[in-house]
Parts: structure tokens; C-alpha cells; sequence
């Protein structure tokens, strides 16, 4: 398969790119430089090879989640600047 003008210009309006007349021959070579490429790699053999999704094979761990104290409600609110016995106060940013 090779790329041409055509192709390129319909690439570069589907993509939303604005492209001038003297790029179109610099992309077309590249452009076919690259599917060269990827017919080059097609010739590979890539039986018993698992597709990857990611390139590492790193799973998250997940732990429980545990409730803890760690400081006292007392102690969090010790330097706030306005409280009540349980929160913080703030001024109010959001007007209706």
C-alpha cells in the first residue's frame, strides 16, 4: 500500500490539521517510510507471543482499607482559624 496526495490531504482533514501544499510530498515519503515499516514487521513471526496491553506485566496490589485515629479531632482542629466542635469554618466561595 502506498500513500498519496489524496490520502494525505483526507488524513489531514479527518485529523483537523491544516497541512500547506509544499508538506504533502515530505509526508508521503514519510508516511510510506512508516508502512514500509510496519509491512516489515508483519513478516515476523509472532506465534506463542501474548499481546500486550501494557508494557510491563505489574498488577496494582490493593489493600483493605482500614479506619484509624490517627490524631484526635481536638488536635486537628487545634490551629484552624475558625471551628465549631467538629469542623473547620470557611468562608463561603460559591454564590448562587
Amino acid at each position: 500500500m502506498t500513500i498519496d496526495k489524496q490520502t494525505i490531504h483526507k488524513v489531514a482533514d479527518l485529523a483537523r490539521i491544516a497541512i500547506e501544499d509544499k508538506e504533502v510530498d515530505t509526508l508521503m515519503t514519510d508516511m510510506n517510510k512508516i508502512l514500509t515499516f510496519m509491512e516489515k514487521l508483519n513478516e515476523l513471526d509472532t506465534t506463542g507471543v501474548a499481546p500486550l496491553v501494557y508494557m510491563n506485566a505489574e498488577e496494582n496490589v490493593w489493600r483493605e482499607d482500614q479506619i484509624k485515629q490517627e490524631i484526635s479531632v481536638e488536635d486537628g482542629l487545634k490551629n484552624a482559624a475558625r471551628h465549631n466542635e467538629n469542623f473547620f469554618m470557611v468562608p463561603k466561595i460559591i454564590e448562587k
